[in-house]
């Protein structure tokens, strides 16, 4: 009795992962992941310099293709040169930056089934949402270094060592995903572009009058990223098949 209840308790076992396995609608929930990013800002300095962050983002999966993140970013923007910029300014922004966007990929409005291209450009998806930057100048050139009307080292450029502004994110990407054995996708490859748009002017330290200096956009940034997602949770069923 006891060996004919374990056969019966191991075949309902099997069939249960033949039904899953065959079945390739599902997705879970909830995923974390980790990028780095190659950085640069556009802000009011002529010379900008190239640098790398890292994040970690928390995401909800509300289907396969359209995500909500939080994502913690820690990394440097720096630009200027005390030696070869025109005002000797220079500056080397440690910043942090907490970010909420929302990734739309084709494939919630496409029907890719019957159709290998649309297949296979399913996964390009577009983004956007909100955040906050926190700017820390862990070098600031914050006084003249040449006599242009003032004696040297008596005018300070105005502006801020530390400053928190606003920002708005625009994400362009593409996410290659790799599906468990029961067809989910569980892990995502992702690369892409984000362009930074700051309310203020603090990600360079200054804040000079447009009728000396060069100030007539908000202060901005761009991040080429590439980086893994990993999926978790209890499986989702979706509308159609994912892979």
């Amino acid at each position: 009795m006891v060996l004919r209840k374990a056969i019966l308790f191991f075949i309902l076992i099997f069939s249960g992962l033949i039904l899953r396995a065959q079945d390739s609608y599902n997705y879970t929930p909830y995923g974390v992941g980790f990028f780095a990013s190659y950085n640069r800002p556009y802000d009011d300095l002529k010379k900008a310099n190239n640098s790398i962050s890292i994040n970690a983002t928390g995401y909800f999966n509300a289907s396969p293709y359209t995500s909500l993140g939080l994502e913690l970013q820690v990394g440097g923007l720096s630009g200027g040169s005390i030696i070869t910029d025109k005002d000797r300014r220079q500056y080397d922004n440690h910043y942090k930056a907490v970010a909420l966007h929302v990734d739309f990929a084709l494939g919630e409005v496409i029907n890719y089934n019957n159709s290998d291209f649309l297949d296979a450009i399913k996964d390009f998806y577009i983004g956007t949402g909100i955040g906050v930057i926190n700017n820390n100048m862990a070098f600031v050139q914050r006084y003249n270094l040449l006599p242009t009307g003032y004696p040297v080292g008596t005018y300070r450029f105005p502006g801020q060592n530390s400053s928190l502004n606003f920002m708005v994110p625009i994400r362009i990407g593409y996410e290659y995903k790799i599906y468990n054995e029961w067809s989910e996708p569980y892990i995502g490859i992702q690369i892409g572009y984000i362009h930074n748009y700051t309310f203020g002017e603090g990600l360079d330290g200054y804040d000079d009058p447009p009728s000396k200096f060069r100030n007539n956009s908000p202060d901005q940034y761009r991040q080429i990223f590439i980086g893994v997602k990993y999926n978790f949770g209890n499986p989702t069923s979706y509308i159609k098949r994912i892979n």
